[in-house]
C-alpha cells in the first residue's frame, strides 16, 4: 500500500517572503559590488538565482491556489525543493567566502570585501531559513505525511545532491578511465543516482499509487542494493586511486590547486563514504516506513 498523503498548511507564509527577501538581497549585493567570477562564482550565482526563481514560483502558486491544477504532489514537491535549496545554499555559503573572501582588502578596495562579507552572511541566513522549512514540514511521530517529508524521502534528495558533487569531481580530471575498476565505480554512481532521481520524480509526480508493484517495498529493495553497490565502490575507488601499485598515496607537490587529479580522487572517496552512510541510514528508515504503512492497514 503506498504511503498516504496529507496536505500541509498551504497558505503563503511569512517564511517564504523572508526567503525571497534574503535571496533578492544576496543577488543584489553580488551584482552591485561583491562580484563573482570563474566556475565557482558562477555556481554560487546560479544557486541564488535558481532558488529565488523557484521560491517565487512556489509563492505565486500558493497565493493563486493554482498548484491544485498541477499534475504533481504539491506537498512532496515543496519539501523536496526546500531540502535541495538547503543543500545548495550550504555549498554556496561555503564556496563563495573560500574563493572570494580574504582578510586583507582586494585590489578593488575594502568596500568590495565588505560587500562580500554581507553576501556570505545573507546566504548563510537564507540557508537556515530553508533548513527551518524542512524541519517544520518533516514527518512527525503519529502523523501521516507525503513520502518526501519522511527521513527516507529527505535522504533521497541528499543522496542525489552528493552524487552530483561526485560527478563534478569525476569531470574535473579525476583520471577515472585509467582503470576498469574505477570505471565500475562510475557506473555505480550513475546507476544509483538515476534510480534515486526516478524515485523522487515518481513521488513528486504523485504516480506511486498507480504503479503495479508496492512502492515502499521497491524502495527498500533498491536501497539495500544501493548499499551493497556503494560499499563495493567505497573499497574499490580508494585502492585504485591511492594505493602505490595503481595511484599516488600522497598529494603531489607540483599539483596545482583546483586542477589536481589527486584532489578530485580524494573528494570522490570522501563523498562515496558519505553516500554509503546515507544509503545505510535510508535503509533503516525505509524498513520502518514499510512496517508502519503495513501495520496501519
Amino acid at each position: 500500500k503506498p504511503l498516504s498523503l496529507v496536505h500541509f498548511n498551504s497558505k503563503p507564509s511569512t517564511r517564504q517572503c523572508e526567503r525571497l527577501l534574503l535571496g533578492c538581497t544576496t543577488m543584489a549585493l553580488v551584482a552591485h559590488s561583491a562580484g563573482f567570477s570563474a566556475t565557482y562564482g558562477t555556481y554560487c550565482m546560479f544557486v541564488w538565482c535558481f532558488c529565488f526563481a523557484v521560491t517565487l514560483v512556489v509563492f505565486t502558486l500558493d497565493v493563486t491556489r493554482l498548484h491544485g491544477c498541477m499534475p504533481i504532489s504539491w506537498d512532496n514537491f515543496t519539501v523536496a525543493f526546500a531540502m535541495l535549496a538547503t543543500l545548495m545554499y550550504v555549498t554556496a555559503s561555503i564556496v563563495y567566502p573560500v574563493y572570494f573572501l580574504r582578510s586583507e582588502c582586494p585590489s578593488e578596495g575594502c568596500e568590495v570585501r565588505n560587500y562580500r562579507i554581507a553576501v556570505t552572511v545573507c546566504s548563510s541566513v537564507c540557508c537556515f531559513a530553508y533548513g527551518a522549512e524542512v524541519f517544520i514540514t518533516r514527518a512527525k511521530p503519529g502523523h501521516v505525511v507525503g513520502y518526501m517529508a519522511t527521513v527516507s524521502g529527505l535522504l533521497k534528495v541528499v543522496q542525489a545532491f552528493i552524487a552530483c558533487i561526485i560527478f563534478g569531481a569525476l569531470a574535473n580530471d579525476s583520471e577515472y578511465n585509467r582503470h576498469i575498476p574505477t570505471q565500475y565505480c562510475v557506473v555505480v554512481y550513475s546507476l544509483c543516482f538515476a534510480v534515486t532521481v526516478v524515485v523522487v520524480a515518481l513521488t513528486v509526480s504523485g504516480r506511486t499509487s498507480s504503479l503495479r508493484f508496492p512502492f515502499d517495498r521497491f524502495v527498500v529493495i533498491y536501497t539495500f542494493l544501493a548499499v551493497l553497490l556503494y560499499l563495493s565502490a567505497a573499497v574499490v575507488w580508494p585502492v585504485f586511486s591511492f594505493d602505490k601499485k595503481y595511484g599516488t598515496p600522497g598529494r603531489p607537490e607540483d599539483c596545482p590547486r583546483g586542477k589536481c587529479p589527486w584532489d578530485s580522487k580524494l573528494v570522490i572517496a570522501v563523498f562515496t563514504c558519505a553516500n554509503l552512510v546515507l544509503y545505510f541510514t535510508d535503509l533503516v528508515y525505509s524498513q520502518r516506513i514499510r512496517f508502519v504503512s503495513h501495520s496501519a492497514v
